[in-house]
């Protein structure tokens, strides 16, 4: 199933390159519709992380960019907009990697992601108390420094910051890589209350496939840069190849 336009979020037939002859991803076409939750699967190499840096203009610093396609935000090209100028539009991404300002506590590095939006001190407040009232755990580790919390409790920080620019659409990287299930857990049942409370979409890059097709509305499924099936999550749960591979040893092994 190829990608069709739906005015929110349309990734079209991309191609996306490192240097000159490096080819991360080919052909890959899918959209996020407005309000749901799409979740981007494949082995590691896949190329789930190059479709997201392609979306929210991250390519450059790896020296990647896209060579052919077109990807859409809101039926408005991205190419000539800025990360930056994405998030003030209302697409922020989560980096793989739960990246924190480890010597900043956790509040510092929450309140930082509120200023790109330049926001009134009581506005920026009000922001912060919206994100403690979702991880609640992060609001008693207010004052700690962020490289002496848990992995878990940083992949709160990393998404709590990325929700202080107001999002629309949210892309996460690999929520789940290297923490216990149990928080894994609790960070997707986070996601799903943002989504349903607030109305917030997001595109997910997962290997653990069972646990994102649990939580998602619609799936991709990615190998070696292609969309190799796509549906809705219950369809692709109950695919037989797609358990099998995807849902058996494989993503347990992911």
């Amino acid at each position: 199933m190829t990608g069709q336009k739906t005015g929110f979020l349309d990734v079209l037939s991309i191609e996306a390159v490192y240097g000159q002859a490096i080819l991360a991803v080919r052909d890959v076409s899918l959209t996020v519709e407005e309000g749901r939750i799409v979740a981007l699967l494949g082995a590691n190499g896949a190329g789930k992380s190059t479709v997201l840096k392609a979306i929210s203009n991250l390519l450059g610093p790896a020296r990647g960019r896209v060579s052919r396609g077109e990807i859409l935000w809101r039926g408005e090209a991205v190419s000539d907009l800025s990360a930056a100028r994405l998030v003030d539009r209302g697409v922020v991404q989560v980096l793989e990697g739960r990246h924190v300002f480890a010597q900043l506590t956790v509040e510092e590095n929450i309140l930082s992601g509120g200023y790109v939006r330049k926001p009134s001190r009581s506005a920026l407040n009000d922001s912060l108390e919206q994100v403690y009232t979702w991880f609640p755990r992060l609001k008693q580790k207010r004052g700690t420094k962020a490289g002496l919390t848990s992995g878990g409790e940083q992949q709160m920080v990393a998404i709590g910051r990325a929700l202080m620019t107001k999002p629309t659409l949210v892309l996460l990287d690999e929520p789940s890589m290297g923490l216990a299930p149990i928080i894994v857990q609790e960070i997707f049942e986070i996601i799903r209350t943002l989504n349903s409370q607030s109305g917030v979409s997001f595109l997910i890059a997962e290997q653990n496939a069972a646990l994102a097709l649990t939580y998602a509305d619609h799936g991709y499924i990615l190998e070696t840069g292609r969309v190799a099936l796509s549906g809705t999550a219950e369809a692709l749960r109950a695919r037989d190849d797609v358990h099998d591979f995807y849902l058996g040893g494989a993503a347990s092994a992911a």
